[in-house]
This record gives C-alpha cells, sequence and structure tokens, in this order.
C-alpha cells in the first residue's frame, strides 16, 4: 500500500553534509499498524516527515496505491508530539482546520468533527477551550483532528511522549480500539520498545550516523491486545530482549 523505495534525506549542518537517512526501503501495508523505533538522532521522525512531504527527499522514492507521492498528500494526516491547538479555537472548530483546508462545507465538517470527536471520547467538550484540558484531553483532540479527514495513512510522532504513565496506558489502549475499529494505515514512531510492541504488527528498527534502517521484526501477540498483559506474555518479553539487544548491538558498532 505504501512503499519506500531507496529513500534518503542529507541535511546541510554548520557547512556540512549530514546523512540523516540513508537509502531505506520499507514496505507498509495496506490496514497494518507499524511502529519506527530506534535510538535518538536514527531519522524516526525524519522518514515520517518524509512520507508526509514536509521535507523533500534527497534520494529515492514513496509510492501510495501505486502513485509516487509528491508535496504534502491529501490521503495522509500527521498526529505530532506536540498538538498545538489553536487557542482562540474550540475543540470542535481545532477539529475541523483539516477539513476547511480541503474544501469541505461548514455542515459537513461540523459532523464529521462532531463524530471524530465521539469516537475519542471528546463528544462533551467540543465547545472547550484548549486551555481548559488536560495534556491528555488535548491529545485526543489532536487525534480527533487527524482522523476527522478520513485519512488512508495515519502518521504518529511520539504522540504520548510528553504525557504520565497512567494517561499514556490509557490512550495506548484507545488508539488499539481505533485502529481496529476504523483499519486505518498507522506509522507510529516511538522510542520506547514496549509500547511499539503493544501497538504494532511489525516494528521498523533504525540505526543512527547514519540514520537507516536495519530490520522489520513480526510482532506475533494476539489481539486484541487490552485484554491481558501484553508486558507478561513470554512472546513479548522475548521480543523485547531480542529489539532492545539488536539495537544495542547496532549502536556500539
Amino acid at each position: 500500500m505504501l512503499e519506500v523505495r531507496n529513500v534518503s534525506k542529507v541535511f546541510e549542518k554548520d557547512g556540512k553534509d549530514f546523512v540523516a537517512l540513508q537509502s531505506v526501503n520499507l514496505t507498509i501495508k495496506d490496514g497494518e499498524f507499524m511502529c519506527l523505533v530506534g535510538p535518538s538522532g536514527c531519522g524516526k521522525t525524519t522518514m515520517l516527515k518524509l512520507i508526509d512531504g514536509l521535507v523533500p527527499k534527497t534520494n529515492g522514492t514513496i509510492v501510495l496505491d501505486g502513485k509516487e507521492v509528491n508535496g504534502i498528500p491529501s490521503e495522509m494526516s500527521f498526529v505530532f508530539q506536540d498538538i498545538n491547538l489553536l487557542p482562540w479555537r474550540s475543540v470542535q472548530r481545532n477539529v475541523e482546520i483539516g477539513l476547511e483546508v480541503r474544501g469541505v462545507p461548514k455542515a459537513e465538517r461540523e459532523r464529521r468533527a462532531r463524530q471524530a470527536l465521539a469516537m475519542v471520547g471528546m463528544e462533551a467538550d467540543y465547545r472547550s477551550a484548549p486551555y481548559q484540558l488536560s495534556g491528555g484531553m488535548q491529545q485526543r483532540v489532536g487525534v480527533a483532528r487527524a482522523i476527522a479527514v478520513e485519512p488512508k495513512v495515519l502518521l504518529m510522532d511520539e504522540p504520548f511522549g510528553h504525557l504520565d504513565a497512567f494517561t499514556r496506558e490509557i490512550l495506548q489502549i484507545e488508539i488499539l480500539k481505533l485502529w481496529m475499529q476504523l483499519k486505518t494505515t498507522v506509522i507510529f514512531v516511538t522510542h520506547d520498545v514496549d509500547e511499539a510492541i503493544l501497538l504494532s504488527q511489525r516494528i521498523a528498527l533504525f540505526q543512527a550516523k547514519p540514520g537507516r534502517l536495519v530490520e522489520v521484526v513480526d510482532v506475533d501477540l494476539p489481539q486484541p491486545r487490552w485484554e491481558y498483559d501484553v508486558r507478561a506474555h513470554p512472546r513479548a518479553i522475548e521480543l523485547h530482549n531480542y529489539i532492545a539487544a539488536r539495537l544495542n548491538a547496532k549502536e556500539a558498532d
């Protein structure tokens, strides 16, 4: 469904070329939940921004449904770590932003925004201002804003990184349930191996200096994962140990 073909990204830093990503080849299946995992500076977020067209590629191609992606594709939506809701807009009006950009009529914008808010449990707060919400509630609004445009691909850049452990666990389960309901393709960046194992069907492991893909690991754990303690599952423990060792070994090379 989505193919990353020999993609590289080089930035200029202090007058020198800095290779953020080198020759990445990756295929994401339709409806798949894939996590990108690796140490800081390995290019995970850069990879996400390249897929979404937020930064230009240096080399390579990205193909969605058989067509090369150029610019920012309307079929994709991005959830950032910093949600940055507009303080002068209500919750509902924040969710409508992507729909406005796409020229969706007002009545349809309102319907889809309210529907998206209901999906993340925020329908009662549609009139609230962002400053009235907790961090977890703001993140829910950010997810609603992304899914309101009904994307084929949902890109998420460490969306729970700033949250406390309790709120983070709640939202992890909620995003899993939402993914199973919508059947949207999700590409999720995290540095947390346990989070990746809980959420994903496959995990793409990245190495730094230069950033590159080293392996894709299948997460062969039963669904739905909120019905049991994933971290205590023997296979999850095995996967965690393997991924941690693989990344540590690559960092030591």
